[in-house]
């Protein structure tokens, strides 16, 4: 074996291990809300959503590689030991999620882990992540919930059908709603693929540009998208060994939804989420997206308290919140002892 393949082996199958725990955590984002409406089998889903990652991350991922890729660390760093550390916190944080049955979010675990190592590194670039990445972490959760909390409020109050009001025994005859349902859970997976993808595609694609030396620094887009071709089809696989709980966890455990919420729910997630990946190239977290907009049709429904005494909606804060810290503090740990130790 020569040595740039011994120096990619285990970091790229580090990312295939990361990519498969992100396919347990992206299903429910996904398919969550057409689930929960009973409107898709549990067994089509990790097809469908791999095939929709896929082109999600070949079409529209562009930017957020290059954001994880380069835009908080120095490519220069990407080492195998620090690229294999950032992988294995990312992927122990959202293994450690999934086991509980929340969908944590991939890009917090892997932007705080990348932070790690680069202040461990003394090469964190803090302009992209201070007024960039987490300003739009707090904004589009707030827009999640607000566009819900209106459109329930003073939008389909005024709207006289009874589209709104379709349970799911009744499904079988709104073809073109249940039609729309699969449709935005679709979208909702392509997202995930612009989005979610370089999480586990980005420091793969640096490392091994890295190891090439100025070739590969001059061939960076073409190395992400074969890091994408190998990253990619895993997320199906986490999708069938893992999903079934979280999806099961976002889809029925925080309100019942009718099918016209449910649609309405994977639209607006999926479109704030595709709009950070393209505009600013913006690593974000589409399961509190997802949450944002459960929580506000929850609080409709059955008020604050209610809402934020469920045991379910105290587990998603308190993962979302360990989870990232967790990838951050491990990441930093190592690598620091690795330098300790003259291995970095």
């Amino acid at each position: 074996m020569s040595a740039l393949l011994s120096h990619l082996t285990i970091p790229f199958l580090l990312a295939m291990f990361l990519a498969i725990t992100m396919g347990g955590s992206g299903t429910a984002p996904s398919f969550s809300a057409a689930y929960g409406a009973n409107v898709i089998k549990r067994t089509m889903i990790p097809g469908l959503f791999g095939v929709m990652v896929l082109l999600g991350a070949l079409i529209a991922g562009k930017e957020v590689s290059l954001t994880l890729g380069v835009g908080l660390l120095e490519q220069s760093f990407f080492t195998p030991i620090v690229t294999s550390i950032i992988l294995l916190s990312i992927a122990l944080s959202l293994l450690f999620a999934n086991l509980l049955g929340v969908p944590q979010s991939t890009s917090q675990s892997t932007v705080l882990s990348i932070s790690g190592a680069a202040l461990a590194l003394d090469g964190l670039n803090t302009k992209k992540l201070w007024y960039e990445i987490i300003p739009t972490w707090f904004i589009l959760p707030l827009i999640s919930f607000a566009l819900m909390w209106v459109l329930v409020h003073w939008v389909f109050p005024f709207i006289k059908s009874k589209v709104l009001t379709v349970d799911y025994g009744h499904l079988e005859s709104h073809k073109l709603l249940k039609f729309v349902l699969i449709g935005s859970s679709l979208y909702v997976a392509f997202s995930i693929g612009a989005n979610n993808v370089a999480n586990a595609a980005a420091p793969i694609a640096s490392l091994t540009a890295n190891e090439l030396g100025p070739e590969g620094a001059q061939n960076f887009l073409p190395i992400i998208i074969l890091s994408v071709l190998i990253v990619a089809p895993c997320f199906a696989i986490g999708s069938s060994l893992l999903g079934h709980q979280v999806t099961e966890t976002t889809g029925k455990e925080i309100v019942t939804v009718t099918p016209l919420y449910a649609t309405i729910i994977a639209l607006i997630v999926a479109s704030l989420l595709l709009l950070a990946s393209l505009v600013k190239g913006i690593p974000t977290s589409l399961v509190q997206l997802n949450g944002a907009a459960f929580i506000a049709l929850s609080i409709s429904k059955n008020g604050w308290k209610a809402t934020f005494s469920n045991k379910t909606v105290k587990l998603f804060f308190s993962v979302w919140t360990v989870a990232p810290v967790f990838a951050f503090l491990f990441t930093f740990g190592l690598i620091y002892l690795a330098k300790w130790f003259g291995l970095q």
